[in-house]
Protein backbone atom coordinates (compact mmCIF):
# COMPACT_ATOMS: atom_id res chain seq x y z
CA UNK A 1 0.00 0.00 0.00
CA UNK A 2 1.45 3.18 -0.65
CA UNK A 3 1.40 6.73 0.83
CA UNK A 4 -1.03 8.18 -0.72
CA UNK A 5 -3.41 4.75 -0.10
CA UNK A 6 -2.59 5.19 3.08
CA UNK A 7 -3.55 8.78 3.41
CA UNK A 8 -6.75 8.22 2.23
CA UNK A 9 -7.83 5.79 4.48
CA UNK A 10 -6.23 7.38 7.66
CA UNK A 11 -8.37 10.92 5.75
CA UNK A 12 -11.73 7.89 5.92
CA UNK A 13 -11.26 7.07 9.13
CA UNK A 14 -11.05 10.16 10.98
CA UNK A 15 -13.87 11.22 9.11
CA UNK A 16 -15.65 8.28 10.38
CA UNK A 17 -14.80 9.28 13.97
CA UNK A 18 -15.62 12.91 13.20
CA UNK A 19 -19.21 11.22 12.36
CA UNK A 20 -19.19 9.24 15.60
CA UNK A 21 -17.92 12.55 17.49
CA UNK A 22 -21.22 14.15 15.94
CA UNK A 23 -23.62 11.55 17.11
CA UNK A 24 -22.87 11.32 20.14
CA UNK A 25 -22.29 15.58 19.68
CA UNK A 26 -26.73 14.45 19.38
CA UNK A 27 -26.66 12.01 21.65
CA UNK A 28 -25.05 14.09 24.66
CA UNK A 29 -26.95 17.23 24.10
CA UNK A 30 -30.30 15.97 23.34
CA UNK A 31 -31.35 16.96 26.61
CA UNK A 32 -30.89 20.45 25.62
CA UNK A 33 -33.56 19.95 22.94
CA UNK A 34 -36.20 18.05 24.75
CA UNK A 35 -35.77 18.35 28.33
CA UNK A 36 -37.83 21.28 28.76
CA UNK A 37 -40.66 20.11 27.03
CA UNK A 38 -40.34 16.65 28.35
CA UNK A 39 -40.63 17.62 31.82
CA UNK A 40 -43.42 20.14 31.16
CA UNK A 41 -45.54 16.81 29.96
CA UNK A 42 -46.43 18.02 26.85
CA UNK A 43 -44.66 15.87 24.55
CA UNK A 44 -43.39 11.92 25.54
CA UNK A 45 -39.98 11.08 25.07
CA UNK A 46 -39.90 8.69 22.34
CA UNK A 47 -41.76 11.72 20.60
CA UNK A 48 -39.86 14.63 21.48
CA UNK A 49 -36.74 13.23 20.34
CA UNK A 50 -37.96 12.69 16.88
CA UNK A 51 -39.26 15.99 17.32
CA UNK A 52 -36.13 17.64 17.88
CA UNK A 53 -34.49 15.60 15.48
CA UNK A 54 -36.55 16.79 12.59
CA UNK A 55 -35.65 20.27 13.41
CA UNK A 56 -31.89 19.29 13.84
CA UNK A 57 -31.33 18.49 10.43
CA UNK A 58 -34.24 20.75 8.61
CA UNK A 59 -31.16 23.62 9.79
CA UNK A 60 -29.31 22.57 7.06
CA UNK A 61 -31.33 24.89 5.07
CA UNK A 62 -31.84 27.89 7.36
CA UNK A 63 -28.42 28.79 8.77
CA UNK A 64 -25.03 30.02 6.49
CA UNK A 65 -21.68 27.98 7.24
CA UNK A 66 -20.09 30.72 9.58
CA UNK A 67 -19.71 28.46 12.48
CA UNK A 68 -17.99 25.64 10.31
CA UNK A 69 -15.55 28.55 9.08
CA UNK A 70 -15.07 29.35 12.44
CA UNK A 71 -14.14 25.54 13.70
CA UNK A 72 -12.27 24.57 10.29
CA UNK A 73 -10.13 28.08 9.25
CA UNK A 74 -10.52 30.03 12.81
CA UNK A 75 -8.76 28.14 15.35
CA UNK A 76 -5.54 27.03 14.40
CA UNK A 77 -3.02 28.23 11.80
CA UNK A 78 -4.15 25.71 8.74
CA UNK A 79 -0.42 24.73 8.26
CA UNK A 80 -0.23 23.05 11.16
CA UNK A 81 -3.06 20.54 11.05
CA UNK A 82 -2.78 16.95 9.95
CA UNK A 83 -4.07 13.88 10.97
CA UNK A 84 -2.29 13.04 14.14
CA UNK A 85 -4.07 16.68 15.30
CA UNK A 86 -7.56 15.81 14.08
CA UNK A 87 -7.34 12.32 15.77
CA UNK A 88 -5.97 14.07 19.09
CA UNK A 89 -8.84 16.21 19.14
CA UNK A 90 -11.39 14.05 18.92
CA UNK A 91 -10.26 11.24 20.56
CA UNK A 92 -10.24 14.24 23.49
CA UNK A 93 -14.02 15.53 22.61
CA UNK A 94 -15.46 12.03 22.74
CA UNK A 95 -13.50 10.79 25.89
CA UNK A 96 -15.23 13.92 27.94
CA UNK A 97 -18.32 13.46 26.01
CA UNK A 98 -18.42 9.68 27.88
CA UNK A 99 -17.46 10.97 31.18
CA UNK A 100 -19.85 13.80 31.49
CA UNK A 101 -22.87 11.43 29.84
CA UNK A 102 -22.37 8.85 32.02
CA UNK A 103 -22.58 11.37 35.35
CA UNK A 104 -25.03 12.88 33.89
CA UNK A 105 -23.30 16.44 33.96
CA UNK A 106 -24.85 18.99 30.88
CA UNK A 107 -21.19 19.91 29.87
CA UNK A 108 -20.31 21.39 26.41
CA UNK A 109 -19.57 19.10 22.72
CA UNK A 110 -18.49 22.24 21.61
CA UNK A 111 -15.93 23.36 24.35
CA UNK A 112 -14.71 19.55 24.26
CA UNK A 113 -14.18 19.67 20.98
CA UNK A 114 -12.27 23.11 21.13
CA UNK A 115 -10.96 22.25 23.60
CA UNK A 116 -9.27 18.87 22.24
CA UNK A 117 -7.93 20.97 18.84
CA UNK A 118 -5.89 23.30 21.30
CA UNK A 119 -4.52 20.20 23.20
CA UNK A 120 -3.59 18.95 19.83
CA UNK A 121 -1.98 21.57 18.43
CA UNK A 122 -0.55 22.67 21.62
CA UNK A 123 1.36 19.35 21.88
CA UNK A 124 2.83 19.51 18.07
CA UNK A 125 3.75 23.19 17.62
CA UNK A 126 2.98 25.55 20.89
CA UNK A 127 0.25 27.99 21.81
CA UNK A 128 1.56 30.49 19.31
CA UNK A 129 -0.08 28.32 16.52
CA UNK A 130 -3.57 29.12 17.94
CA UNK A 131 -5.57 31.91 16.35
CA UNK A 132 -6.39 34.07 18.94
CA UNK A 133 -8.97 35.81 17.66
CA UNK A 134 -11.42 32.49 17.51
CA UNK A 135 -9.99 30.89 20.28
CA UNK A 136 -10.90 34.44 22.23
CA UNK A 137 -14.58 34.55 21.04
CA UNK A 138 -15.49 31.05 21.51
CA UNK A 139 -13.72 31.28 25.42
CA UNK A 140 -15.55 34.67 25.82
CA UNK A 141 -18.84 32.92 24.63
CA UNK A 142 -18.48 30.37 27.86
CA UNK A 143 -19.66 33.30 29.70
CA UNK A 144 -21.89 35.29 27.19
CA UNK A 145 -24.03 32.59 26.09
CA UNK A 146 -25.49 31.34 29.53
CA UNK A 147 -25.91 34.91 30.53
CA UNK A 148 -27.92 35.71 27.39
CA UNK A 149 -29.83 32.67 27.69
CA UNK A 150 -30.62 34.27 31.50
CA UNK A 151 -31.39 37.63 30.13
CA UNK A 152 -33.41 36.52 27.42
CA UNK A 153 -34.90 33.59 29.63
CA UNK A 154 -35.95 35.83 31.95
CA UNK A 155 -37.13 38.94 29.99
CA UNK A 156 -39.69 36.42 27.92
CA UNK A 157 -40.65 35.02 31.87
CA UNK A 158 -41.62 38.86 32.68
CA UNK A 159 -43.07 39.66 29.83
CA UNK A 160 -45.87 36.55 29.49
CA UNK A 161 -46.64 36.87 32.80
CA UNK A 162 -47.28 40.79 32.51
CA UNK A 163 -49.61 39.64 29.11
CA UNK A 164 -51.10 37.35 31.11
CA UNK A 165 -51.75 38.76 34.07
CA UNK A 166 -55.42 38.29 34.27
CA UNK A 167 -55.86 35.30 32.26
CA UNK A 168 -56.95 32.40 34.41
CA UNK A 169 -53.91 29.84 34.90
CA UNK A 170 -55.60 26.78 33.36
CA UNK A 171 -56.41 28.68 30.40
CA UNK A 172 -52.82 29.76 30.26
CA UNK A 173 -51.43 26.43 30.79
CA UNK A 174 -53.29 24.87 27.91
CA UNK A 175 -51.98 27.53 25.47
CA UNK A 176 -48.15 27.42 26.70
CA UNK A 177 -48.42 23.44 26.10
CA UNK A 178 -48.78 24.31 22.41
CA UNK A 179 -46.72 27.50 22.10
CA UNK A 180 -43.94 25.62 23.52
CA UNK A 181 -43.99 22.96 20.53
CA UNK A 182 -43.08 26.03 18.34
CA UNK A 183 -40.31 26.81 21.14
CA UNK A 184 -38.86 23.19 21.17
CA UNK A 185 -38.50 23.47 17.46
CA UNK A 186 -36.83 26.89 17.56
CA UNK A 187 -34.93 25.44 20.03
CA UNK A 188 -33.77 22.07 18.09
CA UNK A 189 -33.38 24.54 15.09
CA UNK A 190 -30.50 26.76 16.57
CA UNK A 191 -29.32 23.57 17.91
CA UNK A 192 -28.73 21.43 15.09
CA UNK A 193 -27.78 24.92 12.97
CA UNK A 194 -24.52 25.64 15.15
CA UNK A 195 -23.74 22.31 16.73
CA UNK A 196 -23.89 20.17 13.18
CA UNK A 197 -21.23 22.82 11.60
CA UNK A 198 -18.78 22.47 14.87
CA UNK A 199 -18.31 18.46 13.05
CA UNK A 200 -18.55 19.84 9.85
CA UNK A 201 -15.61 22.63 10.35
CA UNK A 202 -13.38 19.76 11.72
CA UNK A 203 -14.05 17.58 8.70
CA UNK A 204 -13.36 20.49 6.20
CA UNK A 205 -10.15 21.67 8.40
CA UNK A 206 -9.18 17.50 7.87
CA UNK A 207 -9.95 17.67 3.99
CA UNK A 208 -8.00 20.94 3.61
CA UNK A 209 -4.78 19.94 5.40
CA UNK A 210 -4.98 16.46 3.52
CA UNK A 211 -5.28 17.93 0.18
CA UNK A 212 -8.93 17.17 -0.27
CA UNK A 213 -10.37 20.54 -0.15
CA UNK A 214 -8.75 24.00 -0.90
CA UNK A 215 -8.30 26.27 2.09
CA UNK A 216 -9.67 29.00 -0.37
CA UNK A 217 -13.18 26.84 -0.97
CA UNK A 218 -15.97 28.80 0.31
CA UNK A 219 -17.56 25.92 1.67
CA UNK A 220 -16.63 22.57 2.28
CA UNK A 221 -18.02 19.36 -0.11
CA UNK A 222 -21.86 18.51 -0.01
CA UNK A 223 -21.77 15.27 1.31
CA UNK A 224 -19.61 16.57 4.24
CA UNK A 225 -22.82 19.04 4.93
CA UNK A 226 -25.27 16.38 4.82
CA UNK A 227 -23.75 13.47 6.51
CA UNK A 228 -23.17 16.18 9.33
CA UNK A 229 -26.79 17.36 10.41
CA UNK A 230 -27.86 13.38 9.27
CA UNK A 231 -25.60 12.23 12.37
CA UNK A 232 -26.27 14.58 14.85
CA UNK A 233 -29.77 14.11 13.94
CA UNK A 234 -29.87 10.12 14.53
CA UNK A 235 -27.67 10.97 17.77
CA UNK A 236 -30.72 12.90 18.94
CA UNK A 237 -33.21 9.97 18.18
CA UNK A 238 -31.25 7.86 20.87
CA UNK A 239 -31.27 10.63 23.69
CA UNK A 240 -28.91 11.13 26.51
CA UNK A 241 -31.69 10.45 29.04
CA UNK A 242 -28.84 10.98 32.11
CA UNK A 243 -29.00 14.70 31.48
CA UNK A 244 -32.67 14.70 30.52
CA UNK A 245 -33.21 14.66 34.16
CA UNK A 246 -30.88 17.30 35.11
CA UNK A 247 -32.28 19.53 32.70
CA UNK A 248 -35.69 18.91 33.16
CA UNK A 249 -36.29 18.90 37.03
CA UNK A 250 -33.06 19.35 39.38
CA UNK A 251 -32.05 23.06 38.83
CA UNK A 252 -35.81 24.19 38.76
CA UNK A 253 -39.26 23.04 38.49
CA UNK A 254 -40.88 24.04 35.23
CA UNK A 255 -43.94 24.31 33.76
CA UNK A 256 -44.69 24.94 29.86
CA UNK A 257 -45.12 28.64 30.46
CA UNK A 258 -41.15 28.54 31.72
CA UNK A 259 -40.28 25.88 29.23
CA UNK A 260 -41.62 27.96 26.42
CA UNK A 261 -40.02 31.23 27.83
CA UNK A 262 -36.57 29.05 28.33
CA UNK A 263 -36.82 27.42 25.08
CA UNK A 264 -37.17 30.63 23.41
CA UNK A 265 -34.52 32.96 25.06
CA UNK A 266 -32.29 29.64 24.22
CA UNK A 267 -32.97 29.73 20.62
CA UNK A 268 -32.64 33.29 20.20
CA UNK A 269 -28.97 33.02 21.51
CA UNK A 270 -28.17 30.16 19.35
CA UNK A 271 -30.15 32.01 16.14
CA UNK A 272 -27.36 35.29 17.33
CA UNK A 273 -24.38 33.20 18.15
CA UNK A 274 -24.55 30.92 14.53
CA UNK A 275 -25.35 34.13 12.39
CA UNK A 276 -22.34 35.88 13.91
CA UNK A 277 -20.36 33.03 13.42
CA UNK A 278 -19.50 31.85 17.16
CA UNK A 279 -19.57 28.36 18.31
CA UNK A 280 -21.40 28.22 21.28
CA UNK A 281 -22.18 25.60 23.35
CA UNK A 282 -26.06 24.98 23.69
CA UNK A 283 -25.84 23.54 27.43
CA UNK A 284 -24.33 26.36 28.20
CA UNK A 285 -27.25 28.69 26.83
CA UNK A 286 -30.29 26.33 28.06
CA UNK A 287 -28.96 26.18 31.29
CA UNK A 288 -28.88 29.62 31.65
CA UNK A 289 -32.14 30.42 30.49
CA UNK A 290 -33.49 27.90 32.77
CA UNK A 291 -32.16 29.48 35.47
CA UNK A 292 -33.12 33.12 34.24
CA UNK A 293 -36.80 31.54 34.10
CA UNK A 294 -36.54 29.84 37.80
CA UNK A 295 -35.03 32.99 39.26
CA UNK A 296 -38.16 35.37 37.65
CA UNK A 297 -40.60 32.66 39.89
CA UNK A 298 -38.76 32.56 43.06
CA UNK A 299 -34.62 32.73 43.42
CA UNK A 300 -35.26 29.73 45.68
CA UNK A 301 -36.67 27.93 42.86
CA UNK A 302 -33.36 26.98 41.53
CA UNK A 303 -31.26 24.52 42.72
CA UNK A 304 -28.31 26.97 42.88
CA UNK A 305 -26.07 23.55 44.11
CA UNK A 306 -27.01 21.74 40.78
CA UNK A 307 -26.16 24.51 38.85
CA UNK A 308 -22.88 25.15 40.69
CA UNK A 309 -21.74 21.40 39.61
CA UNK A 310 -22.77 22.13 36.31
CA UNK A 311 -20.75 25.62 36.07
CA UNK A 312 -17.38 23.52 37.31
CA UNK A 313 -17.87 20.82 34.45
CA UNK A 314 -17.94 24.10 32.14
CA UNK A 315 -14.97 25.41 33.30
CA UNK A 316 -13.10 22.09 33.21
CA UNK A 317 -14.04 21.01 30.01
CA UNK A 318 -11.66 22.81 27.79
CA UNK A 319 -8.61 22.06 30.13
CA UNK A 320 -10.04 18.19 30.48
CA UNK A 321 -10.27 17.37 26.77
CA UNK A 322 -7.49 19.39 25.99
CA UNK A 323 -5.27 17.30 28.54
CA UNK A 324 -6.36 13.62 26.71
CA UNK A 325 -6.40 15.40 23.07
CA UNK A 326 -2.55 16.32 23.80
CA UNK A 327 -1.92 12.62 25.04
CA UNK A 328 -4.11 11.29 21.95
CA UNK A 329 -1.90 13.55 20.00
CA UNK A 330 1.72 11.78 21.21
CA UNK A 331 0.25 8.00 20.93
CA UNK A 332 -1.15 8.75 17.60
CA UNK A 333 2.39 10.50 16.38
CA UNK A 334 4.37 7.87 18.32
CA UNK A 335 2.56 5.01 16.99
CA UNK A 336 1.66 5.67 13.28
Amino acid sequence: MDAMQIGFWAVAMLVVLALVFDFMNGFHDAANSIATVVSTGVLKPQHAVLFAAFFNVVAIGVFQLKVAATVGKGIAEPGIIDHHVVFGALVGAITWNVITWYYGIPSSSSHALIGGIVGAVIAKAGAGKLIGAGVGKTVLFIFVSPLLGFTLGSLMMVLVAWICRRTPPLKVDRWFRRLQLVSAGLYSLGHGGNDAQKTIGIIWMLLISSGYAAASDKMPPSWVIWSCYLAIGFGTMFGGWRIVKTMGQKITKLKPVGGFCAETGGAMTLFIATAIGVPVSTTHTITGAIVGVGSVRNASAVRWGIAGNIVWAWVLTIPASAFVAAVAYWASFTLY
